[in-house]
């Protein structure tokens, strides 16, 4: 196996400590309000990729800017940015009304203090037939919003329900990449794996659910007069949410929702036609940042792979973890390294299957539970990880409506994730595999 070179991964240092460092100074240092959030993302991307050009000058830059465009034009990245902007636009054209339209009637017909846990609920139905962890937070964050602004429940606990339920269904469904990816890669069969991730995934969900009851139960929630809505305003979402539901493909669902509410918004008068023309434009463009994020990090990873600072990373899991279990926990590192360097699970997984393959037949662990510890464990760092897609999208979705928030105040709140963490640990070392 190649040793790599670690000093390959230097932009990803990097980046995390310019981030990170930063937005600590900023918060608490100098106490400006909403620190991380004026951090300019992209300028940091930028940095580490400048980092990432200036390393290992025995390949030309024409040569490293071939490189950059092949990991920009991969198909997992081009699906992504394409969703990105389907998605845009249908907040564009939708609005906020509609959004509060959809928490205004939910929460007239469920009380305030259960909104929470219906929003966790609601994410895991829907990523689960939709097969996308994003495209579920980009449907449902501006409903979460628009409840936490009436209701007075915190906005962050409610965004990361959101997030908490789009990654149960990101982990489990069958039409998930990351699924399809762990399992081609394994050559096992996607039930097995599913039963593998449901025994680990519904301990976790339930417990995720009755924390998150607690917590709207304890909390000061003051009586409150719904402002009026409209009930047709709610049809795009309805319409959105069903076909979610249902597993419609994410891009035929987000197109429903923008020609059903392009239609409704304006046939009810709530929006001339130049105006929605330009509200679409306004949605998309509102996606920049994270469209910009999701270029720059595949950049910088092509060149990081090209560079060998993969091969290092594997090369030192392998070389650390011994016997089967901890050869489970390895494969969990491992993907969860590549997710962290990557910022997308299903990259990492694809980056990861060859030498979990191996590591598979090394320790004697079943390919039905090495597909499930790739996925899990990638859904795990990818559900906290501050500059992921499914991050990027649920506070750009907030500020759109108005909210700002920071991903450092929704980590906190990400219940599911680090609960499915302590449940993969417990079928790692304690509940054995079943034969």
């Amino acid at each position: 196996m190649k040793k790599g070179r670690t000093i390959a991964l230097l932009p990803i240092l990097v980046f995390l400590v310019l981030y990170l460092g930063l937005g600590l100074l900023f918060e608490y240092g100098m106490k400006i309000p909403m620190g991380f959030y004026n951090i300019p993302i992209v300028v940091v991307f930028l940095i580490a990729l400048l980092v990432a050009c200036l390393q290992n000058r025995s390949l030309s830059f024409d040569r490293k800017l071939e490189l950059m465009g092949h990991g920009i034009g991969d198909k997992n990245i081009v699906t992504m940015i394409l969703i990105f902007m389907t998605a845009g636009i249908f907040v564009g054209v939708v609005g906020r009304s509609s959004a509060e339209s959809v928490a205004y009637f939910m929460l007239s017909i469920i009380p305030a203090r259960f909104a929470v846990a219906v929003l966790f609920v609601v994410s895991c139905f829907v990523s689960t037939a939709m097969g996308t962890s994003v495209g579920t937070i980009t449907l449902i964050t501006p409903i979460a919003v628009a409840v936490a602004t009436a209701s007075g429940v915190s906005l962050p606990l409610c965004i990361a329900s959101v997030m908490g339920g789009a990654m149960f269904g990101d982990n489990l469904s069958f039409i998930s990449d990351t699924t399809i990816a762990a399992c081609q890669g394994q050559g096992c069969e996607m039930k097995d794996k599913f039963r593998e991730n449901f025994a680990i995934a519904l301990p976790a969900a339930i417990l995720t659910l009755v924390l998150i009851l607690v917590i709207s139960l304890r909390s000061e929630i003051a009586p409150m007069e719904l402002p009026p809505y409209n009930l047709v305003q709610i049809i795009p979402y309805v319409l959105v949410l069903a076909g979610g539901i249902i597993g419609i493909n994410v891009f035929v669902v987000l197109l429903i929702g923008i020609v059903s509410g392009a239609i409704i918004m304006l046939a009810t008068g709530a929006i001339p036609a130049t105006e929605l023309l330009a509200s679409m434009g306004a949605g998309a463009a509102g996606m920049f940042e994270t469209t910009m994020v999701a270029i720059l990090v595949s950049a910088i990873c092509a060149l990081i792979r090209e560079y060998g600072g993969f091969d290092a990373l594997l090369y030192g899991i392998q070389k650390v973890f011994r016997g089967k279990k901890g050869g489970q926990l390895g494969m969990g590192l491992l993907v969860g390294a590549m997710d962290i360097a990557t910022a997308n699970n299903t990259v990492a997984i694809v980056m990861a299957n060859p030498i979990a393959a191996q590591m598979a037949q090394n320790y004697g662990i079943s390919r039905r539970k090495t597909a499930s510890l790739l996925d899990t464990f990638s859904c795990i760092f990818q559900g906290v990880i501050p500059y992921g897609a499914q991050m990027l999208v649920a506070i750009s979705a907030a500020n759109g409506l108005g909210q700002n928030v920071s991903a450092f105040q929704i980590i906190p709140n990400l219940f599911y994730p680090f609960l499915l963490l302590i449940s993969s640990l417990v079928f790692i070392y304690i509940i054995p595999e079943k034969k």
